[in-house]
């Protein structure tokens, strides 16, 4: 049934993301009722550790719905179904379903930037099995077939103790629910998991040392698509959220698809070529959705129908951008400027130099792999080059700092997209979502440098829109993804590339190139020395 005969109805969509729970109520055109945030606490270590509690994501999550029902002022008993999104974070139980803490911070959750696991990801890159070409042919530590290996490498104690492992997304399924049952997302982008190929490789967790991972893991239940109706909501559950029991509960995505499918399902087929989304906010992802597969260098995919039915899923992606600003603040900043503060004071004065009809710090040049370059290059021990710093530590040096590190963001951006394109019909436009919309002098350097028209939602969240989508479906207001996308669409505002910065792009992507260039040579240097 269409939700115009069931306008009464809403649904509720939860977005996990690195550092908050953003909650929001629906209805089922589209349009947000409410919306609310809370922090989570996060772990950091040496080794690219970082560690998160399942319980505490929980909690978080059932403050941001029962606060987001109250301020939309909607009945729970109109709530009829929620979905849930999330990082491609790894959440570790024992058999009795009770957290398997890694240490005394009381951590369960290896987070989806920890790169704790990069030896056992080129262990796993060098068993030459073709799962590796659906991951841009090197795996990442990022994925969850190198973390769990780390942990049966360097945790035998936990190893031998676990009971289940769940991408975030699902352990908040079976949380709500208590299905034991997966997302064809999570495990086809995330777990090698082939749709379409016999699903799990037995020789491929063989040569990677795996064997037992299915039995580990807990990875016998069932496999569904996104939006369908995994279950209801447990009474513990539901009380914990402030629903109801009968509300339906939908089997969920990874955040960076759900922003997909909120800002491009529904064009889906329509743009030649396919259509390119970019879900922008500590990290970004570059998505393509297509009729045909696209390949890569360093490209994550094709994956078949991990979205929407009858469409591959390409992904690029950038493990720091906002991350980056951030850390450009933190190390060069003033230490006592909050950073939400300084941030917009930085945009500020950045946007007061360009409007002079300058392009500020042009020989000042930033390759912006703080966290390795996760794509095209696949290489996490990839890091950061910054030429051109001077002595000068005034505010102006520091917002010229901070332009071309978004300068270097961009260019990064431009890379990503022209390899996923090789060969290719180029794409028409570029769909973008996430926190950095919320920058117009990111969006207007994005068109610029990539020479695409942007379109941003006019939905302030379009990760959570794409949720809401999945819920109204397994609630009975859309028959289907494809529908539910084109019915509860938001509008779209187009920012065009200004054709007078293109030759100042241009050059700075050219200096971009050259960088990594010289790097390499440099890292050629030090492996001769060795």
């Amino acid at each position: 049934m269409s939700s115009q005969g069931k306008m009464s109805n809403f649904v509720c969509a939860v977005d996990v993301g690195t550092a908050s729970v953003r909650a929001g109520i629906f209805t089922g055109a589209g349009r947000m009722a409410a919306r609310t945030v809370r922090p989570i606490a996060l772990h950091e270590g040496p080794g690219g550790i970082a560690e998160q509690s399942s319980s505490d994501i929980w909690r978080a999550v059932c403050s941001a719905v029962r606060d987001a029902v109250a301020a939309s002022g909607v009945d729970p008993a109109d709530i009829i179904a929620i979905a849930f999104d999330a990082t491609c974070s790894l959440v570790l139980l024992d058999a009795a379903g009770q957290p398997l803490l890694l240490g005394p911070d009381g951590g369960d959750t290896i987070c989806w930037f920890d790169h704790r696991a990069v030896e056992e990801a080129q262990a796993i890159t060098a068993t030459g099995h073709r799962v590796i070409g659906h991951v841009g042919g090197t795996m990442s530590p990022e994925m969850q077939t190198p973390k769990l290996l780390w942990l049966k490498r360097h945790r035998p104690d936990l190893w031998q103790r676990l009971g289940n492992a769940l991408d975030l997304s699902d352990f908040l399924l079976w949380r709500a629910s208590g299905a034991r049952a997966r997302s064809a997302c999570t495990l086809t982008a995330k777990w090698t998991w082939l749709p379409g190929q016999g699903g799990w490789q037995p020789d491929f967790l063989i040569a990677a040392g795996l064997d037992d991972l299915q039995e580990r893991a807990g990875l016998h239940g069932t496999i569904l698509a996104p939006g369908t109706r995994a279950g209801t909501l447990t009474a513990e559950a539901a009380a914990g959220l402030g629903l109801t029991p009968s509300t339906a509960v939908a089997t969920g995505l990874i955040d960076a698809y759900s922003g997909a499918l909120g800002i491009l399902g529904a064009t889906a087929g329509e743009e030649k070529g396919g259509s390119m989304a970019l879900i922008a906010g500590t990290s970004s992802c570059v998505m393509s959705l297509s009729r045909e597969p696209l390949r890569a260098r360093g490209i994550w995919g094709p994956y078949d129908g991990v979205i929407l039915p009858g469409f591959h899923v390409s992904e690029g992606g950038q493990s720091a951008t906002g991350a980056t600003l951030d850390h450009v603040l933190r190390w060069f900043g003033r230490p006592e400027g909050a950073p939400e503060t300084l941030h917009r004071e930085v945009t500020r004065r950045i946007g007061q130099m360009l409007e002079g009809g300058g392009d500020p710090g042009s020989e000042l040049h930033v390759l912006p792999d703080f966290n390795g370059n996760r794509s095209p290059m696949a290489d996490p021990g990839a890091r950061a080059v910054i030429s051109g710093l001077t002595l000068d530590t005034s505010f102006d040096a520091l917002c010229i700092l901070y332009w071309r590190a978004a300068v270097g963001l961009a260019a990064g951006l431009r890379q990503i997209i022209t390899e996923m394109r090789d060969g290719t019909e180029p794409p028409a436009r570029l769909h973008v979502t996430g926190g950095h919309v919320r920058n117009p002098l990111l969006m207007q350097l994005y068109a610029d440098m990539t020479g695409l028209p942007l379109l941003v939602a006019r939905e302030p969240d379009a990760v959570l829109l794409g949720t809401a989508m999945l819920a109204s479906v397994a609630g009975g207001l859309h028959p289907g993804l494809a529908a539910a996308a084109s019915a509860m669409a938001a509008p779209m505002e187009a920012i065009s590339p200004d054709p007078s910065r293109r030759g100042a792009r241009d050059r700075d992507y050219a200096a971009f190139l050259a960088m990594q260039r010289h790097r390499g040579e440099l890292a050629g240097l030090d492996a001769g020395a060795a």
